[in-house]
C-alpha cells in the first residue's frame, strides 16, 4: 500500500489485485471472510481481493494450495475486473504470481514489470520446504518460460542479475532498485506500544521483528543468548510469528534461558515505536549462498529507525550496512561471532552506538527511501509503454 500510496500522491490511478490478508500467521486477519470478490477503497486506492486458501505453515502441500488457489482466482477474477492499465507491476514471491500476469499481457495486452524479491527455485531449497529435485526442476523451468515473456524485471540488488542473465535473461532486462521500507510509522501512539515498552526496561535489548521462519535460522541467535546469561543486563526480543516460533521456545526452554523473549506480532503501525525502544536491531539469515544476493525488506525498516545494527547476514545486504556505517558485521549461524557482536556494543560507548543510529538514518534518507524507489520505479513504466 505505501508504494500505491506514493503513486497515487503523484497523480497516477493505481488499483491493486490481492488475496485476503494472511500473511505471515497463515490465518485471515480479523473482519475479512473468503469471498467470491471484494472490493475496498483504500485512501482513494481501489483494491480487489480474491479467494485464496489461507496458510503460512510448514507443510507444503498447504503452501501449494495457497500459492495456486490466489493465481488461479486472480487470473479467472482479474481478467474481468481489473481495469485496463498501461502497465501491471507484479510483486513476487510466489513465483505464481507470474500465470494472472501473463493471462492479463495475453488477453488485455497490459505489460509486465515483475519485481523479483526471492530467487526461485532458489529459495524453496534453501528453506527446506521443496526437497524433492525433480520438482526444483519442475519449477527452474517454469520460471525461465514466464521471464521470456515479462517485459522487465525489477531485482531488490545487484547480486540477483547474474543468475538471471545465467537463466536466459537478456541484461537490458533487468533493472535493480533497492526496495524501501513499507512498513515504519515512527509517529504512531497505539497503546499496544506502551504495553510492549514493559518487556524492554532496564534491559540492553536486542531485538529481532518479522516472520520467524527456517530461513532466519534464529536458533544460532538463541545459543548466542546462552553464551551471554552471564551477563543479566543483555536481553533478546523476538516480535513476530511464523512456523518456527514453537520450536525456539522449546528450544529456549531447553537451554533455560532467562535473557529471551518471544512476543507476538503487532501491526504496521506500531512496530516502529516498538523497535525504536531496542538498544539493537538484528538481521539474521541461515548462512546459504542464496542470501549472499539477497537484502532483507527489514534493513531499510532498521535502517530508517535509526538505531545500531547487527548484520547477521553475508553480500549484498552487509554491504549496505557497512557502507552506511551503520552496525557491525557477523557471519550468519556463527554463535561466536554474534555474542561477541552483541558483547562489543554492550560494552560500546552510548556515543558511538548514537552514531550507528543517526548513520543509518541518513543512508536510508538518501539512498533508499520511498520517494527515490518510486522515481527510479516510475522512469522504468514510462520506459516499458514506450517500448
Amino acid at each position: 500500500l505505501p508504494f500505491a500510496r506514493e503513486l497515487k500522491k503523484r497523480g497516477h490511478t493505481v488499483q491493486v489485485l490481492t488475496g485476503f490478508p494472511n500473511y505471515p500467521g497463515g490465518k485471515l486477519y480479523p473482519g475479512y471472510k473468503i469471498k467470491f470478490l471484494q472490493r475496498e477503497n483504500i485512501e482513494g486506492i481501489e483494491v480487489l481481493r480474491v479467494p485464496l486458501y489461507p496458510s503460512h505453515d510448514q507443510s507444503a502441500f498447504r503452501r501449494i494450495l495457497n500459492y495456486f488457489s490466489f493465481a488461479l482466482s486472480a487470473s479467472l477474477i482479474g481478467l474481468f475486473t481489473v481495469k485496463q492499465a498501461d502497465v501491471q507491476y507484479v510483486y513476487h514471491p510466489p513465483a505464481t504470481v507470474a500465470i494472472p500476469a501473463l493471462i492479463l499481457k495475453l488477453f488485455r495486452r497490459i505489460p509486465i514489470v515483475y519485481d523479483i524479491q526471492d530467487m526461485w527455485p532458489d529459495t524453496l531449497k534453501a528453506t527446506g520446504m521443496v526437497n524433492k529435485n525433480f520438482i526444483i526442476k519442475l519449477v527452474d523451468v517454469y520460471c525461465k518460460i514466464c521471464y521470456k515473456f515479462f517485459n522487465q524485471i525489477v531485482v531488490l540488488s545487484a547480486g540477483f542479475t547474474k543468475p538471471l542473465i545465467q537463466r536466459g535473461v537478456p541484461k537490458e532486462k533487468i533493472t535493480v532498485i533497492n526496495n524501501w521500507s513499507n512498513d515504519i510509522d515512527l509517529n504512531s501512539t497505539l497503546p499496544v506500544i506502551e504495553e510492549y515498552g514493559e518487556h524492554f526496561k532496564g534491559k540492553f535489548n536486542i531485538a529481532f521483528a518479522g516472520n520467524i521462519g527456517k530461513a532466519q535460522a534464529l536458533d544460532s541467535v538463541l545459543k548466542a543468548a546462552h553464551k551471554l546469561q552471564h551477563i543479566p543486563d543483555i536481553q533478546f526480543l523476538f516480535i513476530g510469528d511464523g512456523v518456527e516460533v514453537p520450536v525456539l521456545k522449546k528450544y529456549a526452554r531447553e537451554l533455560n534461558l532467562s535473557n529471551v523473549k518471544f512476543l507476538p506480532r503487532v501491526s504496521t503501525e506500531a512496530i516502529g515505536p516498538i523497535l525504536a525502544l531496542a538498544d539493537v536491531l538484528l538481521v539474521h539469515l541461515k548462512n546459504d549462498a542464496l542470501f549472499e544476493i539477497t537484502i532483507p525488506s527489514k534493513t531499510q525498516s532498521y535502517l530508517r529507525i535509526g538505531k545500531p545494527i547487527i548484520m547477521a547476514v553475508k553480500g549484498n545486504a552487509a554491504d549496505i550496512i557497512f557502507a552506511a556505517k551503520a552496525g557491525l558485521l557477523c557471519e550468519p549461524e556463527n554463535t561466536e561471532e554474534l555474542a561477541q557482536a552483541v558483547s562489543t556494543m554492550y560494552n560500546m560507548d552510548r556515543k558511538e552506538l548514537k552514531r550507528f543510529g543517526e548513520n543509518g538514518k541518513k543512508y536510508y534518507d538518501e539512498h533508499l527511501s520511498i520517494k527515490s524507489g518510486t522515481t527510479k520505479m516510475v522512469n522504468l513504466f514510462q520506459r516499458t509503454i514506450k517500448s
